[in-house]
């Protein structure tokens, strides 16, 4: 199982992530982050890391924005995934035309509770899956490349219509 970082100085972004996402950006995507961060509930994360992370996020990738999470799944809130809340909160954005990438199941049913499309970047994780994603990659970039093959495709249906 995955454990998120436990400081600042441990955080990384991974290899291929800014060019990945740097190419769904200059595609038009607006490319915003989802996460549940229960370690803040759970006493043994404090936001201020948390948010100083997103920050490093925000200036180092092009995000237009990161959404948190600080609940556990004892609060039963609307914005853990894998409910859709975050994913469906903020300004309206047209789900099937959307696609939800994680590497976790709740990822995977976040997304499909709000209506997108689903990518699991599969790290060879041992936990079950719900449901299937409608596809399965290795890396981000490989998941920016089905993203846009797949807007072409709807682009493409869209003028034949």
């Amino acid at each position: 199982m995955p454990h998120p970082p436990p400081s600042l100085e441990a955080f990384e972004i991974l290899p291929g992530v800014r060019d990945a996402l740097v190419r769904l950006h200059d595609a038009g995507f607006r490319l915003i982050v989802v996460t549940n961060q229960p370690d803040v509930a759970r006493g043994t994360q404090t936001r201020e890391v948390v948010e100083a992370m997103h920050a490093r996020l925000m200036a180092s990738l092009p995000l237009d924005e990161i959404r948190v999470c600080y609940h556990d799944d004892a609060d039963r809130c609307a914005c853990r995934k894998p409910l859709p809340g975050l994913l469906i909160e903020g300004p309206a954005v047209d789900p099937t035309r959307s696609v939800m990438v994680g590497d976790r199941w709740r990822d995977i049913e976040a997304g499909r509770a709000a209506g997108c499309a689903t990518v699991l970047v599969d790290y060879g994780l041992t936990e079950p899956l719900p449901h299937e994603p409608d596809t399965r990659v290795s890396t981000l970039g490989e998941a920016a490349e089905w993203i846009l093959a797949r807007e072409a495709r709807l682009r493409d249906a869209d003028e034949h219509r």
